[in-house]
């Protein structure tokens, strides 16, 4: 297998790996404020099988590894939770919402660190793994951090908002969420056109700081 090739297919595996972990950390959260809806649907599994979405878990983080540009991106199977259930009404959407992003940050920075000694210590293959794991966990954690529906950072804006405009934000939500794919599309069109070269530079930026290099 050439390096180029092992080193995708690496990428791959990682990008659904976290993407799945980013959506199981959003279940935990949920049941533990009170709601069991994701625990009684069995998605509180890192098995793979319960959370792929064809497009968003295969065809999607295919297309960004083979790509250029390492533009990460991908979706599970929402885990589903009812807000009505949290025991926290004031901040547990936030909660939920915030998960997801800070278990990849988390991630993302142990590994990072994890790199940072290995290619100190002459590691040069496994600081290229543990590299990996940081930058995709680290793309995901910032990219999910943008508030536009329907990426985490929305719902924790919405979340932390005086009621009247967490409303106001609830319905400009629904109405965009009818949009379906069409509206995903859409979103990842503007973005990939007119926010994707600085964002990946900034992610690029933190990534460096992260390893040292």
């Amino acid at each position: 297998m050439q390096p180029d090739t092992a080193l995708q297919i690496l990428y791959f595996v990682v990008l659904i790996i976290s993407i799945i972990i980013h959506e199981v950390a959003h279940g935990y959260a949920a049941n533990s404020l009170g709601d069991p809806t994701a625990k009684l649907l069995g998605r509180l599994t890192l098995n793979p099988l319960p959370h792929i979405d064809p497009i968003g878990s295969i065809i999607v983080p295919l297309l960004c590894v083979i790509s250029p540009g390492h533009f990460f991106f991908g979706w599970a199977k929402p885990v589903p939770y009812n807000p009505h259930n949290l025991r926290n009404k004031r901040w547990g959407e936030a909660i939920v919402g915030i998960a997801g992003v800070a278990t990849n940050l988390i991630i993302a920075v142990a590994f990072g660190l994890l790199a940072r000694y290995a290619y100190a210590s002459g590691m040069d293959t496994f600081g290229q793994a543990a590299s990996v794991i940081a930058l995709v966990n680290l793309f995901l954690g910032m990219f999910n951090l943008i508030p536009i529906p329907p990426l985490d950072g929305f719902t924790v804006l919405r979340g932390i908002l005086p009621y009247r405009y967490a409303i106001a934000f609830r319905s400009f939500e629904e109405k965009l969420q009818q949009g379906g794919l069409l509206m995903l599309i859409g979103f990842l069109f503007l973005f990939s056109y007119v926010f994707a070269g600085p964002f990946s530079l900034f992610v690029e930026y933190l990534f460096r700081i992260l390893i040292g290099v």
